[in-house]
């Protein structure tokens, strides 16, 4: 169920009754497709939790995934400063594009004007494009990949290469600048995640932990876990 319920009439409706919707991942932040929705379209998803568009082509309404099984859980429904469009954060289950990938925008245009299909980038976030970079490599050669080596050599080295860099991080933030507490920060967050790799774990695991954290103070989060 949805956390809060929205003021209908406070929406700026076009000509034909709707607004743009943005399907944003709840945990990525990465886009997953863009729709418009009517009245009792965004009326069914605030009752259901389950993402609720418009067809303008096939002019009714239609619930994500009632055919593909691809369905889409609202938590939070966000209105623009205009009033004019949504954002529906989601969760998402499966594919979002009827190509059957991830999300609809997956084509990157050049500044020359020039479009081309990217599978691995997708409109990506740093984090999550830096987390399938990770995924690839982990498939590459390991003389030409150091995330590659780091798996390779297992749990021991990375724990080894994380105690060194936060080491140098908490060397950082006492003595050095700003900069360089960023850049050895980086090597951490870096690290981290390919330790998450190691394990079977994925970013998305990280941030659904760090979401289900969210209004809780973080003393008793820590006490609670001691129990």
């Amino acid at each position: 169920m949805l956390r809060a319920a929205m003021q209908l009439d406070t929406l700026k409706w076009d000509d034909a009754g709707l607004v743009t919707v943005v399907v944003q991942d709840r945990l990525s932040g990465e886009v997953r497709m863009l729709a418009h929705a009517n009245r009792d379209a965004i009326k069914a998803t605030l009752d259901t939790g389950f993402a609720h568009f418009y067809s303008r082509s096939r002019k009714q309404q239609w619930r994500k995934g009632e055919t593909s099984g691809n369905g889409l859980r609202v938590s939070e429904i966000w209105i623009d400063c205009d009033g004019d469009a949504l954002i529906y954060l989601a969760d998402a289950e499966g594919p979002s594009c009827h190509t059957n990938r991830e999300t609809c925008f997956f084509t990157r245009t050049a500044s020359d004007g020039s479009a081309s299909i990217d599978n691995v980038a997708h409109a990506r976030t740093a984090l999550p494009r830096l987390w399938a970079e990770l995924e690839a490599r982990r498939d590459a050669s390991e003389g030409k990949s150091y995330t590659k080596k780091l798996l390779t050599e297992g749990a021991l080295k990375i724990s080894e290469k994380l105690e060194e860099e936060a080491g140098e991080l908490a060397q950082a933030l006492q003595h050095e600048t700003k900069e360089r507490v960023i850049s050895e920060a980086a090597d951490v967050t870096y690290h981290m995640l390919v330790a998450l790799l190691a394990k079977g774990a994925t970013l998305n695991d990280l941030t659904a932990e760090l979401a289900k954290r969210f209004n809780q103070s973080g003393l008793e989060e820590k006490a609670n876990r001691s129990k």
